[in-house]
């Protein structure tokens, strides 16, 4: 039979009396710890001026912008009516649907907020996000293979999966794809190119880098990834992921052109 069987590993990583502790939920409050304990080395290291105190409130900011951005991003692109005439649904998010792209502007807005009251760069802080933000990505890209959803389409390559939601059909384990890319590869360039101080001192591009490099590689990704069964595609060729993501191919390079004019004017 073609495709490796679905490892048999239960969503709910432990119970404790009535209180199930799922691999999902894990995975943000993992990534969330370590992208805060990640932050405050980068501060430490370079000297920046952020006192601990502020990093602690920074972090706090950062983590509703991505629940609730994330949550009622995914409402709004992929939950479909039944989201909105069930809203404590929005409450459930234990049972995974987050949205990169809701998240995202979640963030965004929870930073500008912070950088208001904080009297901090906003691209300063952005870029500190980026750095560690693939941890997370990744983290939750595996949370994805373990739900045993957002999986590939039907392939017969040797490494398919069956995935038993899927139909027990041999696909492409696509959240190990994104998870690699969106995860692995953009964390070791982000943090190569931010060591180096002539970009480190341009504050945004890295920021600019991580958006372009999350569009390109979703729009590329999506092909092996299976569309969303209440959307389908549109204009018969293109995934949600895929329309959601042009435009952040957009803004991030128009924000590293913009920086690096600036930077020679």
């Amino acid at each position: 039979m073609i495709g490796l069987p679905f490892p048999e590993v239960s969503p709910i990583m432990f119970s404790i009396g009535p209180l199930a502790i799922r691999w999902y939920s894990m995975a943000y409050l993992v990534g969330i710890v370590v992208g805060w304990w990640f932050v405050l080395k980068k501060v430490q290291t370079y000297k920046l001026s952020l006192t601990k105190e502020q990093i602690e409130d920074f972090v706090f900011y950062i983590t509703i912008g991505i629940i609730v951005g994330g949550r009622f991003g995914y409402a709004l692109f992929y939950g479909g009516a039944e989201m909105w005439l069930k809203p404590w649904r929005l409450l459930e998010i234990w049972k995974g649907g987050m949205s990169f792209h809701g998240g995202v502007l979640g963030v965004v807005i929870s930073v500008w907020l912070f950088a208001k009251k904080s009297r901090y760069n906003f691209f300063g802080l952005t870029d500190l996000i980026v750095l560690c933000a693939p941890i997370g990505i990744f983290l939750g890209r595996m949370a994805n293979f373990i739900n045993d959803e957002l999986w590939g389409r039907v392939t017969d390559v040797a490494w398919a999966v069956r995935f038993p939601a899927g139909g027990y059909l041999p696909r492409h384990p696509s959240q190990i794809y994104e998870g690699l890319f969106e995860g692995v590869i953009m964390f070791v360039v982000l943090n190569m190119l931010w060591q180096k101080t002539a970009i480190r001192e341009k504050q945004g591009v890295v920021s600019g880098l991580f958006v372009l490099m999350y569009g390109l590689f979703r729009i590329f990704l999506e092909q092996y990834r299976e569309p969303d069964i209440q959307l389908g595609y549109f204009f018969g060729i293109l995934t949600m992921g895929q329309l959601l993501s042009v435009p952040l191919v957009v803004l991030g390079l128009s924000v590293v052109v913009w920086k690096y004019k600036k930077v020679k004017n």
